[in-house]
């Protein structure tokens, strides 16, 4: 058993506050029991991707360095395993949406560049994000095998199948996504929805646990409102906890990794896959 926990809440404009919030909150969740602790996507700052503002670039740092070493810091005291959603700057011209594994020892194990980046309306994130080089990552930590995707990732099975395939016992997606404040109860409800859906069909196809970390509140002038939603899910995609859509979370929940091997051998999706037969899926279309 493993109590898994998530940090669901809102930002504002002064990273030093964000940080020393999300502190206080990875310190209650120890408190609770906690011994793996997810944060939300860039917690550090306001979602800054609603606008192209090249101002928004100071808001960078290094991976590993300052936030990283201050988590470690605070993973070796709590004696909890940190994942830690950042702004990297790589260099000069280049950055990453990335997070940072820290393992309850506070070693720095390492960290995963979101590999999918969007580009919508409110959701520039191709503008300030370099797609991630590293490929996919897993790590063994004191306790467990995880591994980590960050938001837009989360509507790629093969991105949750690789990670699944590289020892995953658990798979954290820190996110990002809301709704815009014009729309319709309906449209939410269908995207909310479609959200959710796609991150426990990873659950089922790969017989692991998932736990997705969303962010809370109003931002870009109230025009966007981050639906929090929060939840995690069994290996067999049923929920064992949703947060609410308006309210700021701690939560922590019990997960049993035993269960892979329990729904992977009375369902065994693995074992029937047709490795021999996809090669067409490293294509962008197949034309007749």
């Amino acid at each position: 058993m493993v109590k898994v926990a998530g940090i669901q809440m809102s930002c504002t404009a002064d990273p030093a506050a964000n940080l020393d919030k999300t502190i206080e909150r990875i310190k209650q969740a120890a408190a609770k029991g906690a011994q793996i602790v997810c944060t939300q996507e860039l917690f550090t700052s306001l979602y800054f991707c609603d606008e192209e503002n090249y101002d928004n670039f100071r808001l960078a740092e290094k991976i590993p360095g300052d936030t990283t070493n201050t988590l470690c810091q605070l993973a070796k005291q709590l004696n909890v395993v940190i994942i830690a959603s950042l702004f990297e700057k790589r260099t000069q011209g280049i950055y990453h949406n990335t997070t940072a594994v820290i393992d309850a020892d506070g070693t720095y194990l390492g960290k995963y560049r979101k590999m999918h980046i969007p580009d919508d309306p409110a959701y520039y994130e191709k503008f300030y994000f370099t797609p991630g080089d590293l490929g996919f990552k897993s790590w063994k930590t004191k306790y467990g095998t995880i591994g980590v995707l960050i938001c837009w990732d989360q509507w790629y099975p093969e991105a949750a199948r690789i990670t699944s395939l590289m020892g995953a016992e658990i798979l954290f997606y820190p996110t990002a996504i809301g709704w815009a404040t014009d729309q319709d109860d309906a449209t939410n409800d269908e995207q909310y929805n479609a959200w959710q859906t796609i991150q426990r069909s990873h659950a089922i196809a790969n017989g692991v646990h998932v736990v997705s970390v969303n962010r809370v509140g109003l931002e870009q002038d109230a025009k966007m409102k981050f639906w929090g939603g929060s939840f995690v899910s069994n290996p067999f995609g049923s929920l064992i906890y949703k947060a609410s859509h308006d309210e700021e979370e701690v939560f922590v929940v019990d997960v049993d990794t035993s269960k892979t091997n329990h729904y992977r051998t009375h369902w065994p999706f693995l074992r029937d896959r047709r490795i021999d037969a996809y090669q067409p899926i490293t294509k962008r279309f197949i034309d007749e």
